[in-house]
């Protein structure tokens, strides 16, 4: 790894299917938006011989950002596979989107992972989201090694960089996190900068030089071996910490000789561990050249550090109907287990779904089995069906390459499958399993959408429900209580993606209209109220008059019907008719048209006529008292609250409370949720929350996420109320 310097060109133009997951690595590219991980795929592919540069760009496209979306907006919004060959090795690259609105095709890249590369920039440094996703591999063990871009940007520092990695990533251990190469940097211009023409390797004493657009290696000038003395030290030390061989420490501060091969076999040892995490520095190609800076180190850094399938722990898998099963393998010849990480709609091929193969092996014309837990609160449904593989292909850039199988720890693409969805488990139809989900973001930004035409309105259903089975961090709701048909979103930006594709993909325009909070009314006070609904003209007529008494009841109580009718005066048949009109004009409220609900109604006399009265003349009464009630009484308008956790990091709490407080939010306490990050738990009106999504990621500068359940409904302030009564009176 690092100091061994020769070209391994991929196989270009045909897909290389993978004998054994001894062949394979699986990697994820994690960053900012804007930190360069879509270049460096690119970079990869090239150094690797997989593409050639004059073909490498289309029409602005890139390998893993070839979407028309991606075009347009000029940045990521999906996860994307490109896999690469190096020493005989398959890699298969994930490339992820940075921006926070798309964490759910980062967390897909992240299951179908082995290791991830956190890609920062010297110019920018680490984002807030990125140090999250950091504690989240490290909580799960993943190896992680880091590769700084934009050396050359005005802002540029390589040391600084490696200094707040090692702050940032290293926790307590910052020697976890150090540099296997320093940049070279060429004679400075007439700017005052120097670019950086090549990479010093700090174990092998060597300089490998970019300069002349192709990699050379030599002996560095005796000038420079005492720059590097004490990082090669730093380095020595911190390889040797995580050593098995706990005599290599004791050897070495006896100023003993560490064979380098020695320290390369323990460093691989250690990343694969993901105990380690190296510091690696890489730029784009320039001119002609088809070996960006460091692209090499890094292929070489993946195939030697980076552990194989075989050594990650298969997620528990149970059968469909929830019985355990012994834990899998990563064994070729085991039973099939594999899932779908990325569904996706091609307008040629259809459905087209993206799996990672976790036990057995997966061929074309498979009969599979597809098994799935649902997800029904966000419109997707439980899969339990038997389907036929279509074609097996590795995508690369716009194209599908063909293979011929996928072994396990392999990904492929997967043609045709007609029911799968993301999370999805596909298994042998004799031996169905069901794999254990991983965690998916709660979509918490509501946009409420109707079709644009009649014409749109016929294909809305299906266009959304096809837009939901591909991404599972979106909620489809019909909100019986406003009656709007509400997408949730993880925010803004993800909501201006979905309804893109719901148009470019399947023809259908939606207009966005303002989102409403299901409000409720309810009586303040105690009040008695006559229906009379007397019709005499001509033919059968109509006669029923009751005489009910309301008063509220307190909140989540419902609404409660009491008969004190005495004498007769309401004929016993007629009593229910009464209640029945009661309940259906409360539905549709008294004052403002929401649901009137936490209130007792006593019928306590009333008159019939023999020949007049019926069910539905006293349903008709029932429903005139309720709003005689109504006009004589005060009425509150209730409004749904949100208990909210919000976790944020330290620094944030202050203004995270003091903007909680300015949502009439009430908050109800802290507590630790990790190192450096605080709960905060709180009620908040949820009309004051409908773009908190959007809202607390800029407050705390991307390090804060929420969650958010339905508490009870709670009378609206007085001030609020009546602008929307009165706007209800005035038809408004």
């Amino acid at each position: 790894m690092g100091d061994k310097a020769s070209a391994h060109p991929g196989a270009a133009g045909r897909a290389v299917a993978a004998g054994h997951p001894s062949k394979l690595r699986n990697v994820v590219l994690v960053g900012h938006s804007g930190s360069g991980k879509t270049t460096l795929v690119e970079a990869l592919a090239l150094a690797s011989g997989a593409v050639k540069r004059a073909g490498r760009v289309e029409d602005g496209a890139s390998l893993s950002d070839y979407d028309e979306i991606e075009h347009r907006q000029h940045r990521s919004v999906q996860l994307s596979l490109v896999p690469v060959e190096w020493d005989g090795i398959r890699i298969n690259v994930l490339d992820t989107p940075g921006y926070a609105d798309f964490v759910g095709e980062l967390r897909a890249g992240l299951r179908a992972a082995d290791a991830a590369l956190f890609v920062v920039s010297a110019a920018d440094g680490v984002d807030g989201a990125t140090r999250l996703v950091w504690d989240e591999c490290a909580a799960v063990g993943m190896p992680r090694a880091i590769v700084v871009t934009h050396l050359d940007a005005s802002r540029a520092d390589f040391e600084e960089m490696v200094d707040t990695c090692r702050r940032v990533f290293g926790g307590d251990d910052p020697d976890a996190v150090l540099p296997l190469y320093l940049p070279l940097r060429g004679e400075q211009g007439a700017d005052g900068h120097a670019p950086v023409q090549g990479l010093i390797g700090l174990l092998s004493q060597r300089i490998f030089d970019y300069s002349s657009g192709k990699r050379t290696e030599r002996d560095p000038d005796p000038a420079q071996l005492p720059l590097i003395e004490d990082a090669r030290g730093r380095l020595i030390e911190g390889i040797i910490a995580e050593s098995e061989d706990e005599s290599l420490m004791d050897r070495y501060l006896e100023g003993g000789d560490c064979d380098i091969k020695t320290l390369i076999t323990d460093l691989e040892k250690a990343v694969a561990r993901g105990v380690f995490h190296p510091v690696l520095a890489a730029a784009p190609a320039a001119g002609g050249s088809t070996q960006g800076l460091g692209t090499v180190e890094l292929l070489e850094l993946i195939t030697g550090g980076f552990p194989t399938p075989l050594e990650r722990e298969i997620p528990a898998v149970t059968t469909p109907e929830g019985k355990p099963r012994p834990a899998l393998t990563c064994d070729p010849e085991g039973p099939l287990a594999a899932e779908v990480v990325k569904t996706s709609s091609d307008p040629y091929v259809g459905r087209v779904s993206l799996v990672r193969v976790f036990s057995g092996t997966l061929r074309p014309d498979q009969t599979v089995h597809v098994s799935g837990h649902g997800l029904e609160d966000r419109g997707h449904e439980d899969h339990d069906v038997d389907e036929r593989v279509g074609t097996l292909s590795a995508p690369f850039g716009k194209q599908q390459r063909p293979l011929s199988k996928a072994v396990a720890g392999d990904l492929a693409c997967v043609a045709k499958l007609s029911r799968a969805e993301t999370g999805d488990t596909l298994s042998g139809k004799d031996d169905p399993l069901l794999m254990e989900p991983w965690a998916m973001p709660d979509p918490l930004l509501p946009v409420a959408i109707q079709a644009h035409s009649k014409a749109d309105e016929d294909k809305l259903s299906q266009g959304l429900a096809r837009l939901v089975a591909e991404d599972p961090t979106m909620r489809l709701e019909h909100d019986s209580g406003t009656g709007q048909l509400v997408l949730w979103c993880l925010g803004e930006a993800h909501m201006g993606v979905a309804l893109e594709r719901l148009r470019s993909r399947y023809g259908v325009n939606v207009d966005s209209v303002p989102h409403k909070v299901s409000l409720r009314e309810t009586f303040a006070e105690e009040a008695s109220g006559r229906g009379r609904h007397v019709k005499q003209s001509g033919g059968h007529g109509q006669f029923a008059i009751c005489e009910i008494t309301v008063e509220p009841l307190p909140g989540g109580s419902g609404i409660e019907f009491v008969d004190k009718v005495v004498g007769g005066a309401v004929p016993r048949q007629f009593i229910p008719s009464v209640e029945k009109g009661i309940r259906a004009q409360a539905a549709k409220g008294v004052a403002a048209g929401h649901p009137l609900v936490d209130f007792r109604a006593t019928l306590h006399d009333g008159k019939a006529h023999s020949v007049d009265s019926s069910d539905a003349a006293f349903q008709m009464a029932g429903a005139l008292a309720l709003r005689d009630c109504a006009s004589k009484a005060r009425i509150h308008l209730l409004e749904p609250v949100a208990e909210l956790g919000v976790t944020v990091a330290d620094e944030y709490v202050g203004s995270v409370m003091s903007d909680l407080s300015g949502r009439r939010g009430k908050v109800s306490g802290t507590e630790q949720a990790s190192e450096g990050h605080t709960l905060v738990r709180a009620s908040v009106p949820e009309i004051e929350i409908s773009r908190y999504a959007v809202e607390l990621r800029s407050l705390s500068h991307g390090t804060g996420r929420f969650t958010r359940s339905y508490a009870c409904h709670e009378p609206m302030p007085q001030q609020l109320a009546s602008k929307i009564l009165e706007a209800a009176q005035n038809g408004g």
